[in-house]
C-alpha cells in the first residue's frame, strides 16, 4: 500500500500531524514510531502515564530506557552531559517534566523577521490556543478552552513548603507575582502550568493519537526504526524500516520527519541530505548538499545551587518536584526573560553502586537565550549509533556573565529567612566557588547541564539563507515530497521549555499541509 502521508515519529509534533491529517478521511496516514505504543491509559506503564514532576515515580524508573534514549553529549570544554531522547508514542511529551510554558512573543516575531513571516506570535497564538484546554484561564484572549491538551497550575494550597519559600524569597527580592507565565507580558515568580491534571501526563499520544485510533485511514506502527529515506532522484519515495529484526520498505506521496531535533538531522544525513564533506567522510551518497543539517543546535544550559535539607524536613521523593518558576531579565540584557530559575523539591546523590538517595533541594538557574550554538554530526552509518552532540555552552562571555549573576542570585534567595527551617547547608557551589568571577566560571563550566531542549538542527528560513534546511512550511530544500515538523525547524529556542512550542509546530505544519501548495 502507498500512503498519502508517512509521519516518522509519533512524538510531540508527529502525533499531532498524524491526527490532524487523518481528520480528512480522503488522506491515508501511516505513523512509524521507534518505541512502544500504548493504546489506552490502562496499558501504559506508570512512568509514561504518571505526570512527572507532578506525581513522579521513583527517579530510576523515570529514566527507564524502554522509553528514553540516554545519549552522551558534550556540554562545555570541561564537561559532558546526557541528552534524553524520547522513544515512545507521544515522544518527549510522554516522558518529560510536563511543563507547559510558551516563549515570549519576541521569540516568534524573531523567527518571522528571519524570513518566516508565517511564524509571528500572532500567527502562532492561534495554534497555542487551538491545542490547549487551560483549566485556569481557558476562554480568554490568550488561552484555549477546548483543545486536546489539558493544563493547570498548582494552587497555593498545593505548594510545597520549599516551593512557597522560593516564592516568598523572590517576592522579597523585588520580583513581581506572576499568576500566568503564558501571558505575552508575563515576568516574575509564580506557579508553572503543567499538562498533567489529575496526575496524568497529557501527552500528544493521549490527547491526539489515542482518540484518532478508530479512523480506518490512520495506521500506527510501533517499534519501527527508520533506517533511511529512499529517494527516486530528488523525490522522497519511501522509507527503509527495521522492526523485529526484519527490514521492509514503505512508500508515501509525502514523508514528514517528526523524529525530534536529534534524530531528524541524523536520519537526513544517513539518507544523503546534509553537509557534503561530512557525508563523503562516511561514504554516504549525496542526494542534496545541505550545510545546515545538524548545525545551529540550540538548547538551554543550566547550573544549580544544591541545598542539604534539615533531617526533620520531609523530602518529596515521588513528586511533585517542581511547581514554581522565576522568569526575569538579566542585568544589562536586551533580551526579556532570558533567565528562568526553577525550584526543585528534591535533589539526589548518586552512588557508584547505582543507588539514588534524596539529600536535599535545589534552585536551578537556566540561561534561556544563549548566544552560542552547537552542532550534531554523525558518528556512524548505523542508525542505532547515537550522533555526536556538542552543545558548546558558555563560549560567549555574555552568557557566562548572565549565568554568574543568576547563580549568585540563587544563592541569595536560598539564604532568605523563608528557608531557615528547611535548609541545613549549601552543598554547591561552595564558598570557594563563589569567591571570584574566575572561580565561579570554573564551577559553571564543569557543572553545566542541558535543560533537554535541543532544537534548531534543521532550521527553517528563506532559500537565500545557506544554513536553512527547510522553508517556513517545513519543506526540505533541494528535494521533493519531504517535510520536517518538530523542534529541529526552530531558528532559535524560545525563552521557555520547548515542548509546548513543539506541539504548536505540529498544529501549524499540519495546517500548512492541509492548505496545499502556495
Amino acid at each position: 500500500m502507498k500512503y498519502d502521508h508517512i509521519v516518522v515519529g509519533a512524538g510531540s509534533a508527529g502525533a499531532i500531524v498524524a491526527a490532524r491529517l487523518s481528520e480528512d478521511r480522503q488522506r491515508s496516514v501511516l505513523v512509524l514510531e521507534a518505541g512502544p505504543d500504548y493504546a489506552d491509559l490502562e496499558s501504559m506503564p506508570e512512568v509514561v502515564r504518571v505526570g512527572f514532576p507532578g506525581y513522579a515515580p521513583a527517579y530510576d524508573n523515570w529514566m527507564d530506557e524502554r522509553h528514553i534514549r540516554r545519549w552522551n553529549a558534550k556540554a562545555t570544554a570541561r564537561t559532558g552531559t546526557v541528552a534524553f531522547v524520547g522513544k515512545v508514542a507521544g515522544g518527549g511529551s510522554a516522558v518529560n517534566g510536563a511543563m507547559f510554558i510558551r516563549g515570549v512573543p519576541e521569540d516568534y516575531d524573531a523567527w518571522a523577521a528571519q524570513g518566516n513571516e508565517l511564524w509571528s506570535f500572532n500567527h502562532c497564538l492561534r495554534y497555542f490556543r487551538r491545542l490547549e484546554t487551560d483549566l485556569d484561564f481557558g476562554g480568554s484572549d490568550f488561552h484555549g478552552a477546548s483543545g486536546p491538551i489539558k493544563a493547570r497550575r498548582p494552587t497555593r494550597a498545593e505548594w510545597l513548603p520549599d516551593q512557597k519559600a522560593f516564592y516568598d524569597a523572590c517576592r522579597a527580592a523585588g520580583f513581581a507575582d506572576c499568576a500566568d507565565h503564558n501571558l505575552p507580558d508575563a515576568a516574575g515568580v509564580g506557579p508553572m502550568a503543567f499538562n498533567n491534571p489529575g496526575g496524568i501526563r497529557n501527552s500528544t499520544a493521549i490527547g491526539y493519537l489515542n482518540p484518532a485510533r478508530h479512523r480506518t485511514n490512520l495506521t500506527i506502527r510501533a517499534n519501527c526504526t527508520v533506517r533511511r529515506i529512499l529517494f527516486d532522484g530528488i523525490r522522497a519515495a519511501g522509507l527503509e524500516v527495521e522492526s523485529g529484526g526484519q527490514l521492509f520498505t514503505v512508500e508515501g506521496e509525502e514523508i514528514v520527519l517528526s523524529a525530534g531535533a536529534a534524530l531528524t538531522p541524523q536520519l537526513l544525513m544517513l539518507s544523503g541530505v546534509g553537509p557534503r564533506e561530512h557525508l563523503r567522510s562516511f561514504g554516504i551518497a549525496l542526494v542534496h548538499d545541505s550545510p545546515g543539517v545538524g548545525q545551529n543546535l540550540r538548547d538551554h544550559p543550566y547550573s544549580f545551587v544544591n541545598l542539604r535539607t534539615r533531617q526533620d524536613y520531609p523530602l518529596n521523593s515521588r513528586g511533585p518536584w517542581i511547581q514554581m518558576a522565576l522568569r526575569y531579565t538579566a542585568s544589562g540584557s536586551a533580551y526579556r526573560n532570558d533567565i528562568q530559575m526553577m525550584m526543585t523539591s528534591v535533589t539526589h546523590q548518586f552512588s557508584t553502586d547505582g543507588q539514588v538517595t534524596p539529600i536535599g533541594i535545589s534552585i536551578g538557574p537556566a540561561l534561556y537565550l544563549s548566544m552560542n550554538c552547537g552542532e550534531l554530526r554523525l558518528a556512524s552509518t548505523d542508525p542505532g549509533v547515537q550522533p555526536l552532540i556538542d552543545y558548546r555552552y558558555f563560549q560567549d562571555e555574555f552568557d557566562l556573565r548572565r549565568m554568574r549573576e543568576a547563580v549568585r542570585l540563587a544563592v541569595r534567595l536560598s539564604q532568605h529567612k523563608a528557608f531557615a527551617g528547611i535548609v541545613e547547608e549549601r552543598i554547591a557551589p561552595t564558598d570557594a566557588d563563589l569567591a571570584s568571577d574566575a572561580a565561579l566560571d570554573d564551577f559553571i563550566m564543569r557543572s553545566a547541564g542541558t535543560c533537554q531542549h535541543i532544537s534548531g538542527t534543521c532550521k527553517m528560513g528563506p532559500q537565500r539563507d545557506p544554513m536553512a534546511v527547510v522553508d517556513q512550511c517545513g519543506r526540505v530544500y533541494g528535494v521533493r515530497n519531504l517535510r520536517v515538523a518538530d523542534a529541529s525547524i526552530m531558528p532559535h529556542c524560545p525563552r521557555a521549555n520547548t515542548n509546548l512550542t513543539t506541539m504548536m509546530i505540529g498544529e501549524r505544519i499540519a495546517d500548512l499541509i492541509r492548505q496545499g501548495p502556495d
